[in-house]
């Protein structure tokens, strides 16, 4: 596998909040108060949510680049909830407010392909398997 896309967690502090990170990039992680955590990053959930959101506006730029196109703004809300025994995501929704040098034609065109081909999206509506391989204790 490519440790491009190795990434780690630690706990920190004896809790449940911890930081992980690959590369140089870094994220708080954490559970909110209510469910025992002191509320201080993103919940599993969220950052399900957030790696959408997050491979959507990176493929948007990778993408419009490639087509000429500059574009001024990209935001993307990823939305979902979770039910169940255990709880599972429901379908995860994102919209996107995309502007830029090109005409609203070319913009629509633009993120219909990004959805088409975006990696994130696409494992999980394919079905990425995830296993538990079992390390060390202690």
């Amino acid at each position: 596998m490519s440790d491009a896309y190795r990434v780690e967690l630690q706990s920190v502090d004896g809790g449940p909040t911890a930081l992980g990170w690959g590369g140089s990039a870094t994220v708080v992680i954490d559970r909110p108060v209510e469910a025992g955590g002191r509320g201080l990053g993103f919940n599993g959930g969220q950052l399900l949510n957030l790696a959408v959101a997050g491979c959507v506006s990176n493929d948007l730029f990778r993408e419009a680049a490639r087509r000429g196109i500059r574009l001024d703004r990209v935001r993307v809300t990823a939305e979902s909830d979770y039910a169940g025994a255990p709880p599972v995501s429901s379908t995860i929704e994102y919209r996107v407010e995309l502007s830029g040098e090109a005409t609203p034609q070319e913009l629509d065109e633009l993120l219909d392909h990004v959805d088409a081909i975006a990696e994130i999206p696409n494992s999980i509506r394919q079905g990425t398997r995830v296993r538990l391989v079992r390390g060390s204790h202690g």
